[in-house]
């Protein structure tokens, strides 16, 4: 009995042993470094919120980006007040490509760790509060090509910028970083002599510091002006080279002639044969630098895009063509060729547009990869999206799941929440459609050709501006007025929506079953009769839950509510989506007292008849009121559709 005791008690404290080792799951080591860099911030606005320390994958936090593999590659939180100082466990993500913490109140001493990132491309520390000397360890970072760790002004230039107040001798071990190519530390209170970089950009205004090795002058601007001292030695024969001096310099004098004259003959050649081919001599010298930006050569896009030939061309729109290009290294972009650049881009707005976009990173944004300007040209370079758009996919096959339409709902909020709420100045998109969305390699929603739209300030509630959009995305206060806000943005999400849900543009759906009047009334009376049915996308079949369906109807109809303030905001959006206060929400909407929830009338006197969804096709208009082709960079839109617009009965000329 005594045995059989001692067995019973032995198999319990195995078992507990054992469901202890089974409950033991392994941190993961990314997300223990970057919940320890959260706990060193102080984070006012919350953006940091969803950094859960409980979490197994960080790659849905907020300001994460992360590889294809599911690692860490980039933490982008510019512009958000956070304060505290940098944790050293930033050392633990070693697969970090790029630190964006610009423009915000972080203090301390820049940690050593960061000489432990062997892959950091891009390092942006400026605009902070940081103390202590530069790390000598970021010498080993063999691959940055971007650091600024001083002043930077942003797009906001009447903004009043603090210093970073790095202090001791001027690093000379970044000197030995070989891809290096822009390296700026001015407005600090570095000391000693500069050494030679071999960064492009190199800016060290504003330090006491000492130009060339051997020089006294203090240093008062860039690196491009530091002269380069050289002891030159004669020798003790000099007068008896003299003859042997005066033969060389007539030969030599001669050669350089000749030389001048083949290279003055090669050079109007060139021009000659630059002028056919309408390219500036002066092509491949950028006006602009920024540093985290590449700045592509003309000729380099102009052959990764075979001369910028029609059959590369993914979309055509108002702003311009995009094209499909492939760099020398493999590497698949699409080129958007702007139009127009001496009347609507100037230098100065280009730039303002650069350094927005640069500052705008979130996994949920079409990412800048560079640029190109000349005194012809302005293009913007960005990754190539297989996938296309989501107004392609939709009209494409296999037909999207409704599992990942939610998703890419939810995406696409998140990367225009991130445009309204926590970029600094705001940007408004002011063209939210479904072909301005693109699918990644994982059909993630990324919210692409937002690096044009209008800026706003938080000083201002909105902006007026020529109207810009797409027929049946615009919003009636834009239209009628060409006065813009996140709402009107809000809008044209609120249509994306139905769009995912009934498989067809904005201006198709409704119509397969001879309806009248206002298209979103119509919409809502199929909701409160509760037909969703009727608007789901024939192509998914019975495969979709209904409840979900009617969730997400209401979530559009509270988005394109006729009157802007009674709409939600993107966080409100996403919070929705995402399951949370919609009910609240939508029991409030009917206290509203507006009598239509959108302008979208069809004619009541005007018959129309079933079209079939498979001939759907999107019909749209540019800045300048002609169709727009553009899907962005994916599959380009046939629209050449012969459907009169008398549901927007207002021409898009401009604001009235």
């Amino acid at each position: 009995m005594d045995t059989f005791k001692s067995f019973l008690l032995f198999l319990f404290f195995s078992l507990c042993f054992s469901r202890l080792s089974l409950s033991y799951e392994p941190r993961n080591h990314e997300v223990e470094a970057l919940v320890s860099l959260k706990r060193a911030l102080n984070d006012p606005h919350g953006v940091l919120n969803n950094w859960d320390e409980d979490s197994v994958d960080p790659c849905s936090w907020a300001m994460i980006t992360c590889s294809s593999e599911n690692l860490v590659i980039g933490l982008g939180a510019p512009s958000q007040s956070l304060s505290g100082i940098l944790s050293a466990t930033i050392g633990n993500l070693t697969n970090l490509r790029q630190v964006l913490l610009q423009n915000n109140n972080i203090s301390g001493v820049i940690p050593p760790e960061l000489g432990s990132l062997p892959k950091l491309q891009t390092l942006d520390l400026s605009n902070n509060r940081f103390s202590g000397v530069i790390p000598p360890s970021l010498g080993q970072l063999i691959s940055l090509k971007y650091l600024s760790a001083l002043l930077l002004l942003s797009c906001n230039e009447s903004r009043r910028l603090n210093n970073n107040s790095l202090g001791g001798p001027f690093p000379v071990s970044l000197a030995k970083i070989p891809q290096l190519a822009f390296l700026d530390l001015s407005y600090n209170n570095l000391s000693g002599p500069v050494a030679k970089f071999p960064a492009r950009t190199f800016n060290v205004v504003g330090n006491p510091l000492i130009c060339g090795s051997s020089s006294t002058n203090v240093c008062s601007g860039s690196a491009n002006s530091v002269p380069l001292s050289f002891s030159l030695n004669t020798s003790t024969g000099k007068h008896n080279s003299k003859k042997l001096a005066t033969a060389l310099g007539v030969s030599l004098s001669v050669a350089s002639l000749i030389l001048f004259a083949l290279g003055l003959l090669w050079h109007r050649q060139r021009q000659k044969n630059l002028t056919i081919l309408k390219i500036s001599d002066k092509q491949d010298e950028g006006l602009i630098n920024l540093g985290n930006l590449r700045n592509f050569a003309f000729r380099e896009l102009h052959q990764a895009t075979d001369n910028f030939s029609s059959k590369n061309i993914l979309g055509a729109g108002g702003f311009g063509n995009v094209y499909k290009g492939k760099l020398g290294d493999g590497t698949m972009v699409a080129v958007k060729r702007l139009k127009d650049v001496a009347g609507t881009f100037g230098e100065s707005q280009f730039r303002t547009e650069l350094e927005m976009i640069s500052l705008a990173v979130h996994r949920n944004l079409l990412r800048l990869i560079g640029y190109c300007a000349t005194p012809n040209e302005r293009l913007l370079v960005y990754p190539y999206m297989s996938n296309g758009s989501v107004a392609s996919r939709l009209r494409g096959k296999p037909a999207l799941d409704w599992n990942t339409r939610k998703r890419i709902a939810i995406g696409a909020a998140r990367g225009l929440l991130y445009l309204h709420e926590q970029c600094d100045p705001k940007i408004i998109h002011r063209d939210v459609k479904a072909a301005n969305v693109l699918l990644d390699d994982f059909c993630e929603a990324v919210v692409g050709d937002f690096g044009l739209a209008k800026l706003l300030d938080h000083a201002d509630s909105h902006v007026t501006t020529a109207v810009r959009g797409t027929v049946g995305h615009i919003a009636p206060e834009y239209l009628s007025t060409g006065q813009s806000s996140e709402k009107t943005d809000v809008f044209g999400f609120g249509i994306l929506l139905l769009e995912l849900i009934t498989g067809m543009r904005a201006l198709e759906f409704g119509k397969t079953i001879n309806q009248k009047g206002a298209m979103l009334e119509w919409v809502k009376k199929i909701l409160q009769e509760k037909k969703v049915e009727v608007l789901v996308d024939r192509e998914l079949g019975n495969s979709y839950d209904q409840f979900e369906v009617g969730e997400m109807v209401q979530v559009a109809l509270l988005c394109t509510q006729y009157l802007p303030a009674h709409r939600p905001k993107m966080s409100e959006v996403v919070r929705m989506l995402e399951g949370d206060g919609l009910a609240e929400k939508w029991a409030a909407s009917h206290n509203n007292t507006n009598p239509t929830l959108n302008p979208l009338h069809v004619n009541n006197n005007t018959k129309r008849t079933c079209r079939p969804t498979a001939a759907s096709k999107h019909d749209h208009l540019d800045d300048n009121g002609q169709h727009d082709q553009s899907s962005m960079f994916g599959t380009m839109d046939d629209d050449d559709d012969d459907h009169s617009l008398d549901s927007y009965a207002m021409e898009l000329s401009g604001p009235r």
